[in-house]
């Protein structure tokens, strides 16, 4: 069970590692030789622009004392990808492969969070969402063929 502030943090969190997703994704889509990868690659990080822009605005409406400009209080930052290792290698599957492994990462982050009785109905459903469309991208896509 959370503190308010634990709450808080663990929620912001999720939203300074969204970001990351959202970069790494706009990054891989820069560096992926493969077409259907690149598009993927793109549709994703427009994805995670989107679940930024409502996590925010339901982290506000349930937490007057959110300061979204402000520096997030979770853990160490750690980016959602190892960027620097994937592309120096110029590799699609090795991306791609990168990509499962932090979002596999992200739904870990959400369901730990949902676990939480006092979430704020607005968040939990939002939450919900997002960790049911991340879930279904990695059923959906586990290799480079499977999106062509």
């Amino acid at each position: 069970m959370y503190t308010k502030n634990e709450l808080l943090d663990e929620l912001e969190e999720i939203l300074e590692k969204n970001i990351d997703a959202e970069r790494g994704y706009t990054k891989a889509a820069d560096k992926a030789e493969n077409p259907a990868l690149k598009r993927y690659f793109e549709n994703k990080s427009r994805e995670r622009r989107e679940f930024n822009s409502d996590l925010k605005t339901q982290i506000k409406a349930a937490y007057s004392d959110f300061d979204e400009d402000g520096s997030f209080t979770g853990s160490i930052h750690r980016t959602w990808m190892d960027l620097k290792s994937i592309f120096s290698a110029n590799d699609d599957e090795a991306m791609l492969e990168e990509s499962i492994r932090g979002d596999k990462a992200a739904v870990e982050e959400y369901d730990d969070v949902l676990e939480e009785e006092s979430l704020p109905v607005g968040l939990r459903n939002l939450l919900l969402h997002q960790r049911t469309k991340i879930k279904t991208d990695l059923e959906r896509n586990k290799t480079l063929e499977d999106l062509q």
